[in-house]
């Protein structure tokens, strides 16, 4: 049974020992991805505010090159520490510190449901599952 955990319960919780899922499809052109914004899902009043102003926003998210590179680390199976790492490894000093710029990045792509965290999120992990059945 999927036990769903409230938002405000990872307050306690250290982002770099998290493993962010991406719950969003996108596309890769010429080395920079597009991630595509799902549309709001669910019913009642809310949802209904949320898709129309799902209506008046961009679909599509362009990444930069740092976006693009954090975006495709984001697999499921890498913590938060081990893409700063790597983000480190890869930008240098373009991205110093690379644990507060990826924090940054993964806390958006969150609130705007492109990443769900595997063990918080029941949407990450629907998409984990979903994943393993596939393989």
């Amino acid at each position: 049974m999927i036990r769903r955990r409230r938002r405000d319960e990872l307050g306690d919780i250290n982002l770099l020992e998290i493993t962010p899922v991406r719950t969003a499809d996108w596309e890769e052109h010429g080395g920079r991805v597009v991630v595509l914004r799902p549309a709001p899902t669910g019913g009642g009043m809310r949802v209904v505010l949320n898709r129309f102003f799902f209506l008046l926003s961009a679909r599509k998210i362009k990444l930069d090159e740092i976006g693009s590179f954090v975006w495709l680390q984001l697999d499921g199976q890498q913590t938060v520490a081990e893409v700063a790492q790597k983000l480190g490894d890869e930008f240098g000093d373009r991205v110093k510190p690379p644990e507060e710029r990826l924090g940054y990045l993964v806390r958006v792509f969150r609130r705007e449901e492109l990443v769900g965290y595997a063990g918080w999120d029941d949407s990450a992990e629907r998409t984990e599952a979903a994943r393993c059945l596939s393989d």
